[in-house]
């Protein structure tokens, strides 16, 4: 059984590094080629994000699972900065609590495919995917 971890901990962190890499990728697809300006949750969910493509990516090819203290509290305080943002999205009054200023507002749906993905959806998703990744391949 011990073996199994072992073979699945390296797995978990590339899956970790790859799913911050197509996250990284999208938002970058969605502000620069479809031109959607990022409203100010978006971008905190970005510094979030971005660290993560580049240090989950240097673990995976060192091997190095020790990165699971650093890049964990990332994708966890992510997460829950996607949740506050999905909230203002599709809780009718729950926007007016801390609107976003300067720009576009942070309850701005550019996408919504079956009536529940937007964009922080996708960020939820993703971080949570990645927490996940994490926890598989921390030192037991």
């Amino acid at each position: 059984m011990s073996k199994q971890k072992s073979n699945s901990q390296p797995v978990a962190l590339y899956l970790a590094w790859l799913t911050a890499v197509i996250a990284t990728l999208g938002s970058l697809y969605f502000s620069e080629i479809k031109e959607f300006i990022p409203c100010e949750l978006c971008w905190v969910q970005r510094i979030f994000m971005y660290p993560l493509s580049i240090i989950l990516g240097i673990a995976t090819f060192l091997n190095d699972r020790s990165i699971v203290k650093y890049a964990l509290p990332l994708s966890i305080i992510g997460g829950l900065v996607s949740i506050f943002h999905y909230m203002e999205q599709k809780i009718p009054g729950f926007a007016s609590i801390k609107p976003c200023v300067g720009g576009v507002p942070c309850s701005a749906e550019y996408i919504n495919w079956l009536g529940f993905i937007t964009i922080p959806f996708l960020a939820l998703t993703a971080f949570t995917l990645i927490t996940i990744f994490l926890f598989i391949t921390r030192k037991k």
